[in-house]
């Protein structure tokens, strides 16, 4: 598993989700040779192509007309969901396919631009589509997808992408809720309960819109709770038995009902960001200051999804998921990045802005954000760069002379990588939150003189944090590092209830 997740943290979650998509796209071309699956890899192929053209042309219309960054990688992504939902052509000159998926195609990559309030779309884009073509055209998707011999290889997929932006939470619930649907409304049916939850299952396409459609994040709600709530609306919908009146709900109807749930209790605007500043911290890492086009509200802690559009992108894509670095005090909004080596496209592409250059951030999510209860006491445990979004609460701490009893052990290579040493001095000054520094690379004379620690360890822990076992603990850093802290606090005592950890999709 660790194997795997070290795989996943090289990929952004859209290019991840690109390739899933490919890969069950060649599963069916494979199974399509062996008539396996009813469809040939020909018009597997030019199914994929028709409506990347249709796409593509509408996506470069309305960008122009609403005068909207262009976002190819969703565009791509609606593409290839689209082509495993329609099935394919019988013919070249199939007039049925061209119909329904051209106008699939040109709806879903509308409905981004027109079923949008302040440049958030509100439904997902393909569910949409073919959501439109059944109701106005009376011909439907057949989610062809959902077949068993699909089944694997959608499970496979879809397990590495829920993994990935850690929603198997909402995928559990969706299956939970579903199985608890169908055997409350089919309790009556004797051995037939059994034949419906096959058919639900193994015959639908339950895991593809579980795990893909589902767990999208411009479309899913952005804590915990709400998206619970979302997976259990939709999988409700989604059973076969529930209908009202003469009304049943497809499994895209599903979707877009449970996507208005969403919208009700998501943030609701993109934001347009103009560069002000960029200021170095350390040798390596960077804030960058933006002014938004717009006032937004938000809980320190919190993340969004930055989106810069860049040429010759690589394949992490040219969107990221950051911590909000700032203060919902502070006009501006912030963003700390640290800068390997090799870099990527993105950060090449960050690091070259020069002042008044814009990007968008949207998807405002996270659960990873104080106590409403100023009482409880905190240790906030930080490597590197995962020092953000203790940055943004503690500048709100101070901004606000809110004190909290809060210990911060702050983890770095070096006394050079240390980001933000004025503000963690000015906290310790005037609201007693305490920072231990550690360094694993010292010199010779700081090891002699035993300055600093050079790791986090129980050790430390229990000479740092006296009452260590009355705290609850947040951790936020590179995921290997905060999985390894994780298991140190569980080996200590901690139970899980009282250990916050900061992922979110796509660390970088």
């Amino acid at each position: 598993m660790k194997y795997i997740d070290s795989i996943l943290n090289k990929l952004t979650m859209y290019r991840l989700a690109l390739f899933e998509l490919l890969f069950l796209l060649a599963a069916a071309a494979v199974l399509g040779t062996f008539g396996l699956v009813p469809y040939s890899p020909i018009f597997l192929a030019y199914s994929l192509v028709f409506l990347f053209v249709v796409a593509w042309v509408v996506n470069k219309i309305f960008a122009w007309c609403f005068n909207a960054p262009s976002n190819p990688e969703s565009t791509y992504i609606t593409v290839l969901i689209l082509a495993l939902l329609i099935s394919p052509p019988s013919s070249f000159v199939d007039m049925q396919f061209f119909t329904l998926a051209g106008w699939a195609a040109a709806i879903s990559v509308a409905s981004k631009y027109i079923f949008a309030i302040k440049q958030k779309h509100i439904f997902n884009p393909a569910a949409f589509g073919v959501a439109a073509t059944a109701l106005f055209l009376g011909l439907s998707a057949s989610w062809w997808v959902g077949t068993l011999w699909m089944l694997p290889f959608v499970a496979f997929g879809g397990f590495l992408l829920a993994r990935k932006i850690r929603r198997t939470d909402m995928v559990i619930a969706f299956g939970v809720m579903l199985v608890f649907t169908i055997l409350t409304l089919s309790i009556g049916d004797g051995p037939g309960v059994f034949h419906i939850l096959q058919e639900s299952l193994l015959y639908a396409p339950a895991v593809f819109l579980a795990t893909v459609m589902l767990t999208e994040p411009l479309t899913t709600p952005p804590t915990r709770l709400y998206q619970i709530q979302y997976a259990a609306i939709v999988a409700f919908l989604f059973a076969p038995e529930v209908h009202f009146g003469s009304v049943y709900f497809s499994p895209e109807l599903a979707l877009l009902v449970g996507n208005v749930f969403s919208y009700a209790v998501s943030a609701k605007e993109k934001l347009i960001l103009t560069l002000k500043d960029r200021i170095q911290l350390s040798h390596d890492t960077y804030e960058f200051v933006f002014t938004p086009n717009r006032k937004m509200n938000y809980i320190p802690g919190q993340y969004l999804e930055w989106t810069l559009a860049h040429k010759h992108a690589d394949t992490r894509g040219i969107r990221r998921f950051f911590t909000i670095a700032s203060s919902p005090t502070d006009p501006d909004i912030r963003l700390g990045v640290k800068i390997y080596e090799p870099s990527s496209s993105y950060k090449k592409a960050l690091m070259s802005m020069r002042r008044g250059g814009k990007m968008v951030a949207s998807q405002l999510a996270g659960d990873f954000t104080m106590p409403t209860n100023k009482k409880k006491k905190l240790v906030f445990i930080a490597g590197g760069i995962g020092i953000t979004p203790f940055k943004s609460m503690i500048q709100y701490l101070v901004d606000t002379k809110e004190k909290r009893d809060i210990i911060m052990l702050y983890s770095n290579r070096t006394i050079q990588d240390v980001a933000y040493v004025s503000l963690l001095d000015q906290a310790e000054r005037e609201i007693g939150i305490e920072t231990y520094p550690v360094f694993s690379s010292q010199t010779p004379e700081q090891l002699a003189n035993n300055e600093f620690p050079t790791k986090i360890d129980q050790h430390m822990i229990m000479t740092s944090v006296p009452d260590y076992m009355s705290r609850t603990y947040y951790l936020s850093g590179p995921p290997a590092m905060v999985n390894a802290f994780n298991d140190m606090l569980k080996e200590l005592g901690i139970p899980n209830s009282r250990i916050k950890k900061d992922f979110f999709p796509g660390f970088a």
